[in-house]
């Protein structure tokens, strides 16, 4: 028995020993990462330019008139099932709605002249020529109205479209505030004007590492952020990574659900909620399983992106019908859930017709496709998840804007574990993925009053360029 004895109590430390190890590693921050500096475009590496060249879009013809003819050309759709509207996808009753719009109504050259109207350059970084607009406030303001820089990222199926209403509700001075902005929108690597790494190993945490240095070549050592969607992982990434640079941190996407705290803080809510839930609107992830099974029907995409960009890009950048309809879908369920009921998919309660093709278009012409997809494959590679980015608290002033209808909304709690010295965070009883596309006015002003808070914060920093 004394042998017994002594192998029970042996094996009883072992495991204890383990679980506690298991337990220490899953809550003990991980270290921030250096990244490598790495050459994404094609070939070797070569002699740095580091130009700042003005930019404008100017699509050649022959390319217009092929989407004419495609457009013209597709073949017959597949009737929808009866009484189907969105639910297995975009209703191609509505999708002919669309394309006849496209083909008779949309007109390419006046919307070039729409997208042109803000100021725009191309640099290289990295070996990437990387698009931005850039817009500065009126050169007369008053002399104590100071000149703040901040940086918007959108995400996908997005471009910097969806920034169009919200730049100059920026750029231009509010009452009873002492500061402006001075606007920067790029154009993610890979996604619209920008071009895609021509190596394996691009994901967020390198987009975040060419954004700074983007901002520093364009004379900001600090400056804000702020982003949906991509964007809003961009931005939890910067803030991890170059805390000296971010003045402040502002996302319409704020998430923390890759931590083993978060888990559990979520479980616990489930089953305790008012351990863990401080105000109504906070329900909206639970019941745990109903928002499982909706991201579940939402996210076919995600694996075929995740595993097989390419494949799925082929199609995509040869049909401009099936671009469409893979994007446009986007537009519906994700500003509205419920809109997978709506004959229309309830697309023009908050866009038009003109918005929604504006941003296709912004892939069509570049052929953008299949690089902007290869983000999602990125993503969940083993060389961006050992980073352990999703594990490291972000520590800069912080701000939350939760929209009802975005696919996610995480209760307070569990983002205050990630984004821990979060100083604003704000509801809005309507909204979805795309805030600053449905709601620009919202998404400013939710932004000027972070903002604020941030810059009491850092009173007696220097913004100023360098």
């Amino acid at each position: 028995m004394g042998f017994v004895r002594k192998l029970v109590f042996i094996i009883s430390s072992i495991f204890v020993l383990f679980s506690a190890k298991v337990i220490k590693d899953l809550f003990d921050v991980p270290p921030v990462p250096q990244l490598e500096e790495r050459w994404w475009g094609a070939g070797s590496p070569k002699e740095s330019n580091e130009a700042i060249v003005p930019f404008k879009i100017d699509i050649p013809q022959k390319i217009l008139d092929d989407l004419q003819l495609r457009l013209k050309n597709h073949r017959p759709f597949v009737p929808p099932l009866e009484g189907v509207q969105q639910q297995y996808g975009i209703n191609t009753n509505l999708l002919i709605e669309i394309v006849d719009f496209w083909i008779n109504k949309y007109n390419w050259r006046e919307r070039e002249k729409f997208l042109n109207k803000f100021p725009q350059f191309k640099t290289e970084i990295q070996g990437l020529n990387i698009h931005f607009i850039h817009v500065k406030p009126s050169s007369s303001l008053p002399k104590n109205i100071r000149v703040l820089p901040i940086i918007l990222f959108h995400g996908w199926p997005g471009s910097v479209r969806e920034f169009y209403d919200v730049i100059p509700l920026l750029t231009k001075p509010q009452s009873g505030r002492d500061f402006v902005f001075e606007v920067i929108v790029p154009s993610l690597p890979g996604y619209g004007f920008s071009d895609g790494a021509s190596k394996p190993g691009f994901g967020q945490a390198q987009m975040a590492q060419i954004f700074n240095k983007l901002m520093h070549r364009l004379g900001h050592k600090r400056y804000y952020i702020q982003g949906g969607n991509w964007g809003a992982v961009i931005v939890s990434i910067m803030g991890v990574l170059y805390p000296e640079n971010i003045l402040g941190l502002h996302s319409n996407a704020c998430s923390a659900t890759n931590t083993a705290i978060t888990t559990i803080q979520l479980l616990i809510g489930s089953v305790f909620p008012s351990l863990i839930i401080e105000d109504d609107n906070e329900k909206l992830v639970y019941p745990l399983a109903e928002t499982f099974w909706f991201m579940l029907t939402e996210s076919g995409y995600l694996h075929i992106q995740s595993t097989k960009p390419d494949t799925v890009g082929v199609g995509l950048n040869d049909s401009p019908v099936g671009l469409a309809a893979y994007i446009i879908e986007k537009f519906s369920t994700w500003t509205n859930k419920n809109w997978r009921d709506k004959e229309d998919g309830g697309l023009q309660q908050k866009f038009t017709y003109t918005d929604l093709l504006d941003n296709v278009m912004i892939y069509w012409v570049t052929g953008s496709i299949t690089t902007s997809v290869r983000l999602y494959s990125e993503n969940f590679n083993k060389q961006q998840t050992s980073l352990n980015l999703d594990s490291i608290p972000v520590t800069v002033p912080a701000a939350c804007a939760k929209f009802k209808n975005d696919l996610i909304n995480l209760p307070n709690k569990v983002l205050r574990s990630k984004y821990v010295n979060l100083v604003q965070l704000n509801y809005y009883n309507d909204g979805g993925n795309f805030a600053a596309f449905e709601l620009p006015q919202i998404l400013a002003n939710d932004v000027w009053a972070a903002v604020t808070k941030f810059e009491e914060i850092n009173k007696g920093t220097n913004t100023n360029k360098t």
